[in-house]
Parts: C-alpha cells; structure tokens; sequence
C-alpha cells in the first residue's frame, strides 16, 4: 500500500502588519518576501507601512488584493516590476561590459552613471530636468486602482518626508494619489519635489523607512513583520569614496527606523499595564525577514531595473521569507524573533 502523503497541519489565522523599506530596484526582494508570505492563507494582513519602494509594493499589493485577494495581488506585483523592467529596457543606465563580465550587478563602472553621479554636485534636478519628468509616474498609473486603495480593509501607511520642516508626513489610504507614492520615493538629487497639499516632499527614508508607529497605534495586530532591504550592520569600514557614500546612504535610510524600534523597546519596558493602549505597546511583536544577500549589493544598482537581477532579488526574497517562516513562523502571535533590547545597548 503507498504511503499517505502527511499534510502540513492547519494554522490558526494570525493577524499581521508589513513594514516595507524602500531601495529603487532593491525594492524586487521584497515583492519576492510578500510574493512568498502570501501563499500563507493563515496570514492575515491588517496594515502596511512602506516608503519609497516599499510604499509602491504596498499600493500595488493592496490594488491587486481588492480585485483578487491574495491571487490578485502577486499577479499585480510582477506585472508592476515587469512594466519598471519594460521602461529601463532602452534606459542608458545599463552595466558597464566590465561589470557584466565580472558577474557584478553594480552600476559602479557605467560611464553615464559616472557622470550623473558627478553632475548631481554640480547641477539639480530643476537644472537638469526642469520639466520635472518622472519615470515611475505612469507605471504607477497603469498598476494601481487607486479607488481600490481607498476602500480597502488593509491600511496603508506612507510616509513622504516635508522638505520645510523635515518631518515625516503619514498618508493613510484616503490620501493616496500617484504623487503621494512619487514623493515617498522621491531622491533629492535626482527628481524634483513632489508638491502636494501646497507642500513640497521628498523621499520618506530620511524620515521614516518604514514608519512603524501608525502600525502599532491604528492597527490590532501585534505582529509585524519588518522586511529590510538596507543592511543595518557592515563587516568591514568602506574604504573607497564611492563605498562611504553608499555607506553613508545606509546609515541614513536606517537611522529613523531604528530610531523607532528602539523606542518601542523602550515603551515596550515601561508601559503602563494598566491602559489599553500601554498593554499594547507591552505586546507588541517584531519579526525581521533580510538577507546577507543585501550587504554585497552597493547602491550603484538600486538603479539597475534588468530583469535577470529583479527576478533574482525576486528569488532570493522568497527564499528569505520560506527560512524566516521554518525557523520563526511558530513566534507570529506567541514572541518577538526579533531581540530588541539589544538596541538598548550602550543608551
């Protein structure tokens, strides 16, 4: 008699909130990482927060989800990154041969990245682009019903930050228009601010990447899942001029999130157990998915939108996402995998 193949057992439904970072084109990992944690039926996504990249795979998930649920929205996530593939394909910001033939992703060696790179100290978006032209502006158009987002039970969170004040601004789904998802993307050096509401906005990770606050005040869940595309830690001092800018980017981008998770550390020892909203913050989770995969990619190739190296951040976000659920899966709705309290060190 052939063996009965054992089923996997049944989860119970665990409510669950995504906090998306953004990175250009390193944003494909993370539509691998929710390409994968939705398969998982007994995921239930209440809220994301994203920024830059991963304010666009936010939107783009949730559009897709309204029309299809979970089926919808991973078809709306590779027809999103394949339209920014399409769009890059007569792009002049392509490998140098040298860095194709050393089997490097980078854009390090590209004469016209060189240049741009070189001008942006030099001359600014409204010198170089006074029309204000944006790649992205269309693909978004063509990817999100933004009806769809607006009445859709996951809440979004996106942050943009205000260039007068330097604060982050958090758009919620009622607020959400193309230029909204343009500003949270918005790198300084190469786009012109995204005027919105009368105020000028530039990208939200130097603010808020991703903001996780609106996750823990507005939502029920007490399980969030941060997917990170910016290493937090290096092994080795960058030693190049091109290496400590990259570096430098990554501290930036990171600082106000870790900001923030230090913060609920914090709360999280000091709450006041007496209150709903302190029992909370005592309870709040977090979950990290990355891959060391991150910290070889240099910043050069946030901008680099071949569909051989999307596809392959596609795959190794997936792979990421299929070892955090083996080794972790069992702590959503039970622990933090994520140790916090090592944030407190040295404070």
């Amino acid at each position: 008699m052939a063996a009965t193949k054992t089923q996997p057992p049944r989860r119970e439904p665990a409510l669950i909130d995504l906090a998306l970072q953004g990175g250009g084109s390193h944003g494909a990992f993370t539509w691998g990482v929710l390409d994968r944690l939705l398969e998982e039926s007994w995921l239930q996504i209440e809220g994301i927060s994203g920024t830059s990249a991963g304010a666009m795979n936010a939107a783009v998930l949730v559009s897709g989800y309204r029309v299809n649920g979970a089926a919808g929205a991973r078809a709306a996530l590779e027809a999103f990154w394949r339209r920014v593939f399409e769009a890059s394909v007569l792009s002049p910001f392509r490998r140098s041969p040298l860095d194709v033939m050393m089997g490097r992703w980078t854009l390090d060696f590209s004469p016209l990245f060189i240049a741009m790179d070189l001008a942006a100290r030099l001359f600014s978006p409204y010198d170089l682009n006074p029309r204000g032209v944006h790649p992205l502006a269309k693909i978004l158009q063509d990817s999100i019903d933004f009806a769809h987002l607006r009445d859709s039970p996951i809440k979004l969170f996106i942050t943009a930050t205000q260039v007068r004040t330097g604060q982050a601004r958090v758009f919620r789904n009622a607020d959400l228009t193309p230029d909204v998802l343009l500003a949270s993307g918005c790198l300084p050096t190469l786009f012109q601010a995204v005027q919105i509401d009368g105020e000028d906005y530039w990208d939200g990770g130097y603010a808020g990447n991703p903001t996780i606050t609106p996750l823990v005040r507005e939502c029920a869940s007490s399980d969030t899942l941060l997917i990170q595309v910016n290493p937090v830690e290096r092994k080795e001092t960058p030693r190049t001029a091109r290496d400590i800018i990259s570096r430098l980017n990554e501290v930036a981008f990171n600082s106000p999130l870790l900001k923030e998770l230090r913060m609920i550390a914090l709360l999280r020892r000091a709450a006041d157990a007496g209150s709903d909203e302190g029992r909370h913050w005592a309870a709040m989770r977090i979950h990290r998915i990355s891959s060391e995969l991150m910290t070889e990619l240099g910043y050069s190739s946030k901008l680099n939108a071949e569909w051989s190296f999307l596809t392959m951040l596609r795959d190794e976000g997936r792979r990421a996402a299929d070892t955090f659920l083996t080794e972790h899966g069992d702590s959503i709705g039970v622990r933090s995998s994520l140790d916090l309290d090592t944030l407190l060190d040295g404070v």
